[in-house]
């Protein structure tokens, strides 16, 4: 099943902008967000945030698979 990513516009301490789901509770304000699209897997958000954002990384709280420390 397709869920629906985003991804942050605002980098973390570290320059990641990582990639969430609407239902997370770190999910970033409307002027700070990019809808990337609906995928099967994190790992194609985060491919696709990469192309924005070449320092992306999955959310630890809602994109726990994808997420590199």
């Amino acid at each position: 099943m397709k869920k629906s990513y985003y991804v942050n516009k605002v980098a973390q301490y570290n320059g990641d902008h990582e990639v969430h789901l609407e239902a997370c509770p770190k999910f970033p304000k409307p002027e700070n967000r990019l809808y990337l699209g609906a995928f099967d897997t994190c790992l194609e958000a985060v491919r696709e945030a990469k192309k924005f954002y070449t320092q992306s990384n999955g959310c630890i709280h809602c994109v726990q698979p994808c997420h590199t420390s």
